[in-house]
Parts: structure tokens; sequence; C-alpha cells
């Protein structure tokens, strides 16, 4: 059953107080029509919790807006939603229509710098997040007395002897909840081995992300990717004030499993008057061993970056370097799982803490 309001219904008695489950929760199909992203087509999701995130269907079905109680919960770009027309993909071009958003996926065949490899130049965290999908589909239903939302969209990276490879990403929550969950299955459909970069650039932002908020994470080591990220690396888990001309610090993190094989990673403001509130992500080691953490407290572009990956953040031709770049092999197929939530209470900051504790 549903929890909401604070009491538990069954099917029948929240419909007995409703002309329509919409006046509750539900999705949304809308056009934008301002600006840059006019035309961009879009999916909002209300679960009647106070939960609320567009996923944006014309870019790479990641997720833009999210929002708890009227509460932001991810960072926003000063370029806003962007058309996927306005893509600049060479070099750091990449950066001109970053919206930041709760999710922004990297990949399918290059995340992370810009680099050259095998005689071939690759921009900024390749391609995905730039690309429409095809067969969108909406599904609301019930399933006992369980009000289930969810959506369907397939994207294609490919290119005329090149990769083919295809996203086929679920996205679903339901009545009363407070989390969203990402199924997502990589396969390559060509019939030469590909190679294969995939990570979740997710971007918490204020007011979970402010003065005194901590990451909570099952890390084992945390090794800084630059001379930027040497200055105070053992606070790599605090958040400082918004900080005019702050660099990036970017930790490489070895994250510790579950006895199920999951990582539990969480970024929590514990002084915001109402109690503590924040943002957990839960995902599966197996398929994403590597995590980034971008701490980037500046003035203006305030987020901090929990990116489960399965690759680092330095490029292919690092990641080939290095003997560590994934590839797929023709019709190869890889899985991905990856659940976000809000804590807004004491009791769900417990139950993460716990969550995070059995992971160590």
């Amino acid at each position: 059953m549903a929890v909401i309001y604070g009491r538990q219904y069954t099917r029948k008695e929240l419909l007995k107080h409703v002309g329509d489950i919409s006046q509750i929760a539900g999705i949304r199909s809308v056009r934008l029509q301002d600006g840059p992203e006019d035309a961009v087509r879009a999916l909002e999701f209300k679960t009647g919790s106070g939960f609320q995130f567009d996923v944006l269907a014309d870019r790479g079905f990641d997720i833009s807006n999210a929002s708890h109680n009227g509460r932001a919960l991810n960072w926003r770009s000063a370029t806003s939603d962007q058309h996927p027309a306005h893509f600049e993909p060479e070099g750091l071009g990449w950066l001109r229509t970053f919206y930041g958003g709760l999710v922004l996926t990297c990949g399918l065949s290059q995340a992370g710098a810009p680099c050259e490899d095998q005689g071939q130049q690759l921009g900024l965290h390749g391609r995905i997040s730039h690309t429409p999908a095809r067969e969108v589909s909406v599904r609301q239903y019930w399933d006992g007395d369980e009000f289930i939302l969810e959506a369907r969209g397939r994207m294609r990276e490919s290119v005329v002897f090149g990769e083919n490879l295809c996203l086929e990403r679920t996205i679903s929550s339901a009545l009363g909840s407070n989390r969203l969950r990402i199924r997502d299955t990589v396969t390559n459909e060509g019939y030469e081995t590909r190679p294969h970069m995939m990570l979740y650039h997710i971007n918490i932002g204020f007011p979970v992300v402010d003065a005194g908020s901590r990451i909570l994470a099952p890390s084992i080591s945390s090794v800084p990717r630059d001379e930027r990220a040497q200055v105070e690396p053992e606070k790599w888990m605090e958040m400082l004030p918004p900080t005019p001309a702050f660099e990036e610090r970017v930790y490489f993190h070895t994250m510790k499993a579950d006895s199920e094989g999951y990582v539990t990673v969480a970024l929590v403001n514990e002084n915001m008057p109402a109690g503590p509130f924040g943002v957990w992500v839960r995902y599966r080691q197996d398929t994403l061993p590597r995590f980034a953490e971008w701490k980037m407290n500046g003035a203006g572009v305030y987020t901090c970056g929990l990116e489960p990956a399965n690759c680092s953040v330095l490029g292919r031709a690092k990641e080939h370097e290095a003997g560590t770049l994934v590839h797929l092999e023709p019709w190869e197929s890889r899985e991905y799982d990856v659940e976000i939530g809000v804590i807004e209470s004491e009791a769900e900051l417990a139950r993460v803490r716990a969550a995070i504790e059995a992971c160590l």
C-alpha cells in the first residue's frame, strides 16, 4: 500500500477521494518552448510525496530538475536546459550545454576529459546526453495497491564505419515514493568490438550542498586527481561555502560494497532548520566499479558531483593506455541499475547510515 499524507491507503480507499489519480501523482508529457530549450520533449514525474523530477526525452532521457517539497535537490547551471541541436562536441564544448541536473549520462563510447584516442578526436564526456530518445513510452498502472510510474526510451550512438551502441533506459518511481530507479541496458548492435564508457554525473546542489554538508560513503581510499585536489585532501567529504575563484577538486574513490554487491553513498545537510536533508545513491559495484567525486564549491557553480562509472574521468586515451578500457563484443550487452532517493528525516538518515555501515 502507498503511504501518502501520513497514512496508508489501498487502491480502493484512495480512488474514493479523487476523480483521477493525476490529482495526486502521475507523469505528464510536455514540450519546452522558451529560448534554447525550445521544442525539447520532457516528462514530469510527480509521486505525491513531494518528490518531483523532470526527464528530458530529447537529452538522453536524463533527469533535469528534481525537488522535494519545493526544495531543490540538484544544481542547475547558467546554461539552462538546451536543445541537443546546440551541442558543440569538440573539446570542452560539452560545457556550453551542461545544464547540471540531477542525472546527466556520460558515454557511451567516451566519458571524461577530451583526448585523441587512436587518431580519433573525442570531446568531453561523449555524445549520449545530447541524443534524443526514440520509442518513448509512459506507463502508469496499479500493481495491487501500489501505483507505478514508469517511462522508457531508446537512444542510439552510431556513425557509419564506427560504433553502433544502443541505450535502452527505464526510469521508474511509485505513488508516495521519495526515490527513483534508473535501469539501463547498453548493447553493441554492430559487428565489431567497440569501446564502452559509462558514467552517471549526479549533480547535487543547494540547499543539500552548503557549508558543513558532508558526503557519507564506504570509501576505503581517496586519491586526488591533480594538484588542485591536493588542497586539504583529507577533507574531501566536507562542503565549503560558495567560494569565488574556487578550482574544482576531483577525487577517485575505492568503495566497498555490501554483501549483495551494492554501494550506497549520500550527501547530507544536517544543519537545515527542519532536520536533515540530502540525497542518497545506490548502485551495483560489479558494473560500476569506479567512483569520482567532483567537489565544485565555487560561487555560482556550487555543486558536488557523485559519479559512479565503469571508467575514470581521464578520458578514453588514458583508459586505453592503462589497459582498463571496457569493450563490448558484437551484440554484447551491459546492464546498469542506479537508485536515487531523498533524505528528509532523522529516520531516513539513520537508514542510509546503516546501509553505508553495512558496506564496511
